[in-house]
């Protein structure tokens, strides 16, 4: 079996509660301690009474009997364990501590219901720790000052990136659209910030880069202007088009080289923001889906069960969400269920905007230089959108496309499957994407 893969009995549920709000963070770790004893000494009818009823349902007590001879016949003996540590990934709040063996190390993966009774416990690989050295900021080679963004009463704070050069030198510029969320002008998750690091990472070549908090994000739910419908341009492409206006009067940038960058749903929007602004000398569509949101939707929470082990629950939430986006693809015909809730909760102006729009078609009208950049470990959006994006742009001679083998959504490098709790350590976006960005905004090819 490689060990790489290896999952000591297939044990991962996510069943019931995930909030431990009736317990405390310290409860949870003596409860977490007591099932690690209970496994390194064998005591499997222990680890099986702290199971909750339904994971109780799939497992023997005997699964858990043999778990550490089995680890140390296949990885050698055990050396040492590292202190109990709590993360979140997608709503779901682990507790873990590394197991170090003579020829491999382990992190073991526990989360409880708000009851205090475990719903999850897996062996998974120690996550490569990240070799990429960090994004500095350089105050002799760039500076930064405060802007706004503004679209009808809507003010958005942001930040602008220039590279220091010589007085009356005007520079190319890239405005960063984020993906889908509230996110800030960094597009913060976690402890990473890729839109600093690509914002840095640019200057530092010579772009100038604007960035600025989402419009949901500062507006919440009121980010909607009086007489409008929700939807992607309220939420995404108005906004990035102001930016490109403010780009057009700043004395340090380049009139003829404002280009635009999106970020998954910033890179979906990307052909469109392009297709409404004559200012943009062209676009750089980053991890962007090329597929409909609902298929994606579907993709994602099906990896996302393939890694965490089938339930009865989980599948259930799964088929409902299949039934709810084959209902999205049904809107606007006599086959559309009106008492099927829609994905996300968002409104059916907003389904029946993104059924309208199609990512490839529109960048396929498009004359523009055009980057197209995809992680190959990425779950989010994944290679075959990134095959949809070279089919759309075979008649563009001055698109470019290029894939990462190492790099996952949030452009971090790794190894093997990309997982949720990735998102969660810091590492920063390599330098040699920013270098290929900006050889593609100063006219060069990306190889």
């Amino acid at each position: 079996m490689d060990k790489r893969t290896f999952l000591i009995g297939i044990l991962l549920f996510l069943l019931g509660s995930y909030s431990p709000e009736g317990w405390a963070q310290d409860d949870l770790r003596v409860r977490a301690e007591r099932v690690y004893e209970h496994l390194l000494a064998g005591r499997g009818d222990s680890v099986y009474a702290a199971l909750n009823d339904e994971a109780r349902r799939q497992v023997s007590p005997a699964v858990f009997g043999d778990t550490f001879r089995q680890l140390e016949a296949q990885f050698g003996a055990l050396k040492s364990a590292g202190a109990w540590r709590c993360d979140e990934a997608q709503g779901v709040e682990f507790y873990y501590r590394d197991v170090t063996f003579e020829r491999y190390a382990l992190r073991l993966l526990l989360a409880f219901d708000a009851d205090g009774r475990m719903n999850t416990l897996r062996f998974v690989p120690v996550p490569v720790e990240a070799k990429t050295p960090s994004v500095v900021f350089d105050k002799k080679r760039m500076e930064e000052r405060d802007i706004t963004i503004s679209v009808d009463s809507f003010r958005l704070p942001g930040t602008l990136t220039l590279p220091r050069v010589e007085k009356g030198r005007r520079v190319p510029c890239v405005v960063l659209v984020h993906g889908s969320g509230p996110n800030d002008r960094d597009e913060t998750v976690g402890p990473n910030k890729p839109f600093r690091d690509l914002a840095w990472g640019l200057a530092a070549r010579g772009i100038a880069v604007i960035r600025y908090d989402k419009r949901t994000r500062v507006y919440g739910a009121d980010f909607v202007p009086e007489g409008r419908r929700m939807d992607m341009d309220t939420e995404t492409c108005d906004d990035a088009v102001a930016a490109v206006e403010l780009a057009k009067t700043l004395p340090e940038v380049a009139q003829d080289s404002i280009f635009v960058l999106g970020h998954s749903q910033g890179g979906m929007m990307a052909p469109r923001i392009a297709r409404r602004s004559s200012a943009v000398a062209g676009i750089v569509i980053l991890a962007g889906p090329a597929r409909s949101l609902e298929d994606l939707l579907v993709e994602q929470s099906a990896y996302l069960l393939s890694l965490s082990g089938e339930t009865a629950e989980a599948r259930a939430k799964l088929d409902e969400l299949r039934r709810q986006a084959a209902n999205v693809k049904r809107l606007g015909s006599e086959g559309f269920n009106d008492s099927i809730p829609l994905p996300l909760g968002l409104p059916r102006e907003y389904w029946e905007y993104l059924r309208r729009y199609h990512a490839v078609k529109e960048v396929s009208a498009l004359s523009c230089p055009v980057l197209v950049l995809q992680g190959e470990r990425d779950y989010q959006v994944t290679m075959q959108d990134y095959t949809l994006w070279l089919t759309g742009l075979l008649a563009n001679r001055r698109a470019q496309l290029k894939s990462y083998p190492a790099l996952n959504h949030l452009l971090q490098e790794g190894k093997g499957k990309s997982t949720p709790m990735e998102y969660n350590e810091a590492r920063p976006v390599p330098a040699y994407v920013s270098e290929d960005i900006a050889g593609f905004l100063r006219g060069k090819d990306v190889r």
